[in-house]
């Protein structure tokens, strides 16, 4: 019997600990709406005054008016930060909208701070993340309206719609700032650029193609 019972002192306590180790800490307040005026500089912003806070910073209006596609790759992207809703600091989550014409491509990028659900509000969309070397695998599927497709955190993914007529879908970002680094644009739009043998030499081409690839961007 006192072994038996040991036994379960145990694992009582194993479960205890995985379940304390697997919740994160609860916040130390309320909310602590962005400060932009603040000088104090920390991993994110500083808490304005809480008498100073309004029901204004915690909205943003415009998420349901459809966006301009009328340019190369055929979308429009309307991501609000904590920078357009103050309230979000220290929340760990944002939004986005896309809208997409025919054809239209969100090109192969990744959040440097955060993963991402999307769902699919009208239109087919192909959304797609490739898992990290040296798997390289391509992890993708065709979303109907009601969709919905996570992309692990940091991971390089897509978006293409491939119906005939537009597409919007809507994104959720556990962080309040995830950033973005375009994969074109951070390897041939930096400035000053990388140089051109070594592009040359990390995509296996001629210079003269790396030089094509940079164009757009001087």
């Amino acid at each position: 019997m006192a072994n038996n019972m040991s036994t379960l002192t145990l694992l009582v306590i194993i479960t205890c600990t995985n379940l304390a180790l697997a919740y994160e800490p609860s916040p130390l307040q309320d909310f602590c709406v962005a400060d932009f005026n603040s000088q104090v500089r920390v991993n994110g912003f500083a808490c304005l005054d809480p008498k100073q806070v309004t029901a204004a910073h915690f909205l943003f209006k415009g998420l349901n008016i459809p966006g301009n596609t009328s340019n190369p790759l055929g979308v429009f992207i309307n991501r609000p930060t904590v920078n357009e809703i103050p309230g979000l600091n220290t929340l760990g989550i944002s939004t986005v909208r896309v809208d997409y014409a025919p054809r239209g491509v969100v090109p192969p990028h990744r959040h440097p701070r955060a993963a991402e659900i999307l769902l699919v509000l009208e239109g087919t969309v192909l959304a797609g993340f490739v898992t990290s070397d040296p798997e390289n695998k391509l992890i993708s599927k065709v979303l109907q309206k009601g969709d919905v497709f996570a992309f692990p955190f940091g991971l390089i993914h897509f978006q293409q719609n491939v119906g005939y007529g537009n597409a919007v879908s809507i994104g959720f970002l556990s962080s309040q700032n995830p950033g973005v680094i375009s994969i074109a644009n951070s390897v041939f739009g930096t400035n000053p650029p990388i140089k051109d043998d070594v592009l040359a030499k990390a995509f296996q081409v001629d210079k003269t193609i790396v030089h094509q690839l940079q164009a757009p961007y001087n």
